[in-house]
């Protein structure tokens, strides 16, 4: 086995903190996929990029916002691939939300969110999808390369879509 390859067979050292980041990387690749199994497929596609990509992170304090990144770059490249190529998949709504089994189980609140970020435009999911992770403003402008006042219209249409869906829903 040659150098590089042997080298490339080495773990990251940050890729015991990438794991610890799975519930960010579920809650994403739920906030893109419906369908379970491909749900899973996706998260695995997210893993493997990070993984690949983890050598090129210059600041190790900048590794969740590079994971997520990664994460919402492939979750909008796969809407955007499966809005060419609609599923043959019908919707399931009992198989909706399927939790992360790394995690607890999913409440109807969030199961209902899921739904409803599914019925936005990518735009406007992606930025609202960030900032439930936490992120601020700048940060969410910096991953997605827009403007800071571009974050602020697509959150506020991004909210304003959601208290619609809200109201027609009887208020969840």
């Amino acid at each position: 086995m040659t150098t590089k390859a042997a080298h490339s067979n080495r773990m990251h050292p940050l890729w015991p903190q990438v794991q610890n980041f799975h519930p960010h990387l579920w809650r994403a690749v739920c906030g893109y996929e419906l369908n379970p199994a491909m749900r899973e497929e996706l998260l695995q596609e997210v893993l493997l990029a990070v993984w690949e990509s983890l050598p090129r992170l210059r600041d190790p304090d900048m590794l969740l916002p590079f994971v997520l990144r990664i994460a919402h770059n492939l979750g909008a490249s796969h809407v955007r691939a499966e809005a060419r190529m609609p599923s043959p998949v019908s919707f399931d709504a009992a198989q909706h939300d399927v939790p992360d089994p790394a995690t607890t189980t999913a409440c109807a609140r969030t199961q209902w969110l899921f739904e409803a970020l599914a019925t936005l435009p990518l735009n406007l999911r992606q930025v609202l999808m960030l900032q439930l992770e936490g992120f601020d403003y700048q940060e969410i402008a910096d991953m997605l390369g827009v403007t800071l006042e571009n974050v602020g219209v697509r959150l506020h249409r991004a909210r304003g879509r959601l208290k619609a869906l809200s109201k027609e829903e009887g208020g969840l």
